[in-house]
């Protein structure tokens, strides 16, 4: 493979904390280039939820499944999150790679820090999608009906560790998701234009903490 042919394949890593729109922006941006992006497929231990595909949403598989392919060595990363394990294949991401397009992984900060020690061979390209303000993001995990009140503090928990560690300069760019056909038009240009300069300025959320 050339090494511009390698480049337009480079994975591109998306990551930002729970009720952001990461899903939302994804799908837009597969369904404008279908042939183009390739979703690396994570496996998880938790059940289906409802309107997800096994094979398409996840590969669900038990724990012990799970637990035997980590100890083969076989995850780019894995985390786990309330009592659920999640976790990125070698084998998913090479899937993609075969089919000549660029892989798409879409994972927490854990998995970046993984993939940025263990792996830093891929050289992906790092994107982080930023909520406007935490009260936002509050209100999309509250709107979405699916959080307990205990999940809904987890997930506000981990979203203000996820965005001090954005704060570090470890992500390429910053995609803010104040409006969705504005953040896209942003992430567009960066993944597909790689207009890396074209990314957001991260939002101080020191004032709601």
């Amino acid at each position: 493979m050339s090494s511009v042919a390698a480049s337009l394949l480079r994975p591109v890593v998306i990551c930002g904390p729970s009720g952001t729109g990461k899903s939302t922006l994804l799908k837009k941006l597969f369904n404008e280039f279908p042939d183009k992006f390739g979703f690396s497929i994570s496996h998880t231990t938790r059940a289906p939820r409802p309107g997800e595909e096994r094979g398409v949403s996840y590969h669900y598989v038990t724990r012990d499944d799970f637990l035997d392919l980590v100890r083969r060595d076989g995850f780019i990363e894995h985390a786990e999150f309330s009592g659920n394990l999640y976790g990125t294949s070698v084998q998913a991401v090479e899937d993609v790679k075969k089919g000549g397009k660029m892989c798409i992984l879409d994972i927490d900060t854990q998995g970046v820090k993984l993939i940025k020690a263990n792996h830093p061979h891929l050289d992906p390209l790092y994107v982080f999608i930023s909520p406007p303000s935490l009260s936002s993001l509050k209100a999309r995990l509250t709107g979405r009906g699916t959080e307990s009140e205990s999940s809904l503090a987890e997930r506000l928990g981990a979203a203000v560790g996820e965005l001090e560690y954005a704060k570090s300069g470890a992500f390429d760019v910053v995609v803010v998701n104040d409006e969705l056909e504005r953040a896209y038009d942003v992430l567009r240009r960066v993944v597909v234009d790689r207009e890396v300069g074209a990314g957001d300025r991260l939002p101080d959320f020191a004032a709601e903490q």
